[in-house]
């Protein structure tokens, strides 16, 4: 009989063991699947933050600390970094999919892709090729995630995530296709920092958020 019972605890306690193996990491990133609707415009890094936080929550992932990534610009100094924002992963997409491992890959070669750049529930943003170009993603930084230097002349943030006006915004591609840069995080600035102005060069007021915990 304690044989028997030892067999079935150890049978129970294997299978709990294998589905909680199987399960799915948590989500650390995803692409937002709206904008804030007021071109570049975000309400500063706050805004940005809250959006992130609020889209993760109505998806299902609430109680992470969710952080935009992107970066501003000081006069006189260089800003904040979008990579400094961000933890230091891993990082995992909506459908279980790891996108880095640490900020070193999430930088040099990140499993980054149309595929796998989705937004908060699972779902593709389009890109090139689409009906509608939406591949323009805002970030406001330099390839290696940092903020600007001073002397790099010209706004990069649209006015640091305040403007939907005058103005311009550095945005990477999350496809990596377009224009014959395949940067997912600065492949070029934008027109300007209205919604026709992102729309113009094929994007739609959207950003990157990741867990920073």
């Amino acid at each position: 009989m304690n044989k028997f019972l030892a067999v079935l605890t150890c049978t129970a306690a294997c299978a709990l063991a294998s589905a909680s193996y199987a399960e799915d990491p948590p989500m650390g990133f995803f692409v937002t699947s709206v904008g804030l609707g007021d071109g570049g415009n975000l309400g500063g890094l706050e805004g940005a933050d809250a959006h992130c936080a609020s889209l993760a929550e109505a998806a299902g992932a609430a109680g992470r600390t969710w952080r935009a990534y992107l970066s501003t610009q000081e006069e006189g100094k260089r800003g904040i970094s979008a990579r400094s924002r961000i933890g230091t992963g891993p990082w995992y997409n909506a459908n279980g999919e790891l996108i880095a491992v640490d900020l070193d890959q999430l930088h040099i070669m990140p499993n980054l892709y149309l595929r796998t750049a989705v937004d908060e529930n699972g779902n593709r943003i389009k890109g090139r090729g689409d009906d509608v170009n939406e591949h323009d993603i805002l970030t406001g930084t330099q390839e290696d995630g940092t903020s600007y230097f001073p002397w790099q002349e010209g706004d990069k943030t649209c006015s640091n995530w305040t403007s939907n006006g005058e103005g311009s915004a550095t945005v990477g591609h999350h496809d990596r296709h377009g224009g014959g840069n395949t940067s997912w995080n600065a492949a070029h600035n934008s027109r300007g920092c209205s919604a026709d102005d992102l729309r113009g060069t094929g994007g739609n007021g959207y950003f990157y958020c990741f867990a920073a915990d």
